[in-house]
């Protein structure tokens, strides 16, 4: 009894198997026809045969269009004793431009389908309003430099319910970008149509000059549909995509007359203040004196170092300049902090030079100066015995307003000095025991998962979240700063191939995919990179000072 119930499961395996490998017919067909420009396509795909989900070769439509991860399913019916088998993929387009376009004929196991002539218009040629567009604004100024920080303003205009949302992040050849501040919702007419609007701001501050394009960011998500000719309250949810215009921009180097290092803002400012506040400078006891540096339109990394002279009768002891920036109404603004201990060491007057600092003006277009005035200080009492501050400790230094204190100079010097010489024994002993712990712990074995090996196994697996994780490693190694995200891995992608399969990933990763997600067209491109993407490209970028 057994022997005959395996026979007959053996059979039915194999005469499913067999119909499921021997197919005669493969069909395509386009929900529309002609499509907006704008406008999601669903090409559907199918079999008569149960065949895998990346039976289905689709990479030469990504010429014309935007490709989402298909949806594939499978059926099986019994008519009549009869059994039927189908595989069906479901595409959703986005056409890239309008005109006239040939969807290609697909090929499986030497069966092919018709291909489809496609006609992709302009949106103004329909009646039906845009549901969701982009625009990308750039602040404009009279002229733009080499390390000008600019403001690059993304707003997405939207007229439905948005169920969810991504939007990549813009990317400019050799250019620091940086996302300012939350996004900011509104709302703006457009001819005549009220639209609900979210704003994303960036600073972005080109590394070289020359004619470049800023690449727009695109936007990916689902919005309910809801059709007023069902009079009904169910409704279904389409996937749309839109994406800005690219902005082109002229980079200009600096002036070959420019003294001192290039600074371009749109405002530099010089400030001082001493401590204590008011007191008469005596000889021998040290007062402190606090330069601020303050720049709008600009980061913290590019202010310079002051230049401070001064004259023989003070010793000076600067500290470690502290920087500083944040963002204050949709702009950077950058400080830097001077802090210096003065000890005038003979009675009489002392004139304390003029300090200037050459910056470009980028609301004038010229040059401009950020100056602190000369001064004079008179200087009484004796002089002491001249006495040497504790070494200065070369250490993350809190950003903090230091406050006025009255100790004599004797007894912080040698608190200080205290301070260090324990904390160098300290320093020792928690080194010597780090080395004998190193010495006895066994060496960790870096994670096999990371290895390109790995990329190709989760590719050919279909498993999204290790692929994500090899590719952030590899990106690791090879750009800097480091990508923290898929996004930020797609602004390094060496061709649109690999830009799409990354934005694909991130689709299945944070989307709402119930299908398996295809990995082949990710590591066909991810192999495909030029060698110039798999190297670091901090070479490409200029010095951050030029000489």
């Amino acid at each position: 009894m057994v022997t005959r119930l395996l026979v007959v499961i053996l059979f039915s395996q194999l005469l499913f198997g067999g119909a499921a490998m021997a197919f005669s017919s493969l069909q395509s067909s386009v929900d529309k026809n002609p499509a907006m420009l704008g406008e999601a396509i669903t090409l559907v795909v199918t079999a008569d045969a149960r065949l895998s989900a990346d039976a289905l070769d689709y990479r030469e439509l990504q010429q014309d269009f935007r490709v989402m991860v298909p949806a594939v399913s499978q059926s099986t019916q019994v008519i009549n004793g009869r059994t039927s088998h189908s595989t069906s993929w479901s595409l959703t387009l986005f056409p890239r431009s309008t005109g006239s376009f040939r969807i290609p004929a697909f090929t499986i196991n030497g069966i092919s389908s018709t291909p489809i002539a496609l006609e992709v218009i302009e949106q103004a040629q329909s009646q039906t309003k845009q549901d969701i567009f982009l625009e990308a604004k750039l602040s404009g100024y009279p002229s733009v430099y080499v390390q000008q920080m600019l403001y690059y303003d993304v707003v997405i205009y939207f007229s439905g319910d948005l169920q969810r949302g991504n939007l990549t992040e813009p990317a400019l050849e050799g250019a620091e970008i940086q996302r300012l501040g939350p996004d900011v919702e509104g709302t703006a007419l457009v001819d005549g149509v009220r639209y609900r609007t979210i704003t994303r701001r960036y600073a972005i501050t080109p590394q070289q000059s020359g004619n470049l394009s800023i690449q727009p960011p695109l936007f990916t998500g689902d919005m309910i549909d809801r059709d007023p000719s069902r009079y009904n309250y169910f409704s279904r949810s389409k996937t749309v995509m839109a994406e800005a215009e690219p902005v082109r921009l002229e980079i200009k180097p600096q002036p070959d007359n420019f003294p001192g290092n290039w600074l371009v803002a749109g405002l530099v400012t010089l400030t001082e203040e001493w401590q204590p506040e008011g007191a008469e400078l005596k000889a021998g006891e040290p007062v402190t004196r606090i330069i601020t540096l303050s720049a709008v339109d600009v980061a913290a990394n590019q202010l310079p170092d002051l230049s401070q002279q001064y004259p023989d009768g003070i010793r000076a002891y600067q500290e470690q300049p502290q920087s500083r920036g944040a963002e204050r109404s949709g702009r950077m603004v950058a400080q830097k902090v001077y802090t210096t201990a003065l000890i005038a060491s003979s009675n009489g007057s002392l004139v304390l030079p003029e300090i200037r600092l050459p910056w470009w003006n980028s609301q004038t277009n010229q040059l401009d100066y950020a100056v602190l005035p000369e001064r004079t200080l008179q200087v009484s009492g004796q002089a002491q015995q001249p006495i040497s501050p504790a070494p200065v400790i070369q250490t993350k230094v809190q950003t903090q307003t230091p406050t006025a204190n009255h100790w004599q100079w004797n007894y912080t010097s040698n608190l200080l000095a205290g301070l260090w010489l324990s904390s160098l024994l300290l320093v020792g002993y928690l080194l010597q025991r780090r080395a004998s712990i190193a010495r006895t712990a066994p060496t960790s074995q870096p994670d096999a998962s990371y290895s390109p090996k790995a990329l190709q196994r989760a590719c050919q697996t279909g498993d999204a979240k290790a692929a994500a994780q090899a590719l952030l490693y590899w990106g690791k190694q090879r750009f800097q700063p480091a990508p923290r995200s898929l996004g930020e891995l797609r602004r390094h992608a060496g061709t649109p191939a690999f830009a799409d399969a990354l934005l694909q990933l991130e689709q299945q990763l944070y989307g709402q995919q119930n299908t398996p997600w295809q990995g082949d067209m990710l590591y066909q491109a991810w192999q495909q990179l030029p060698k110039a993407t798999a190297t670091s490209k901090r070479s490409a970028l200029t010095a951050l000072y030029p000489e």
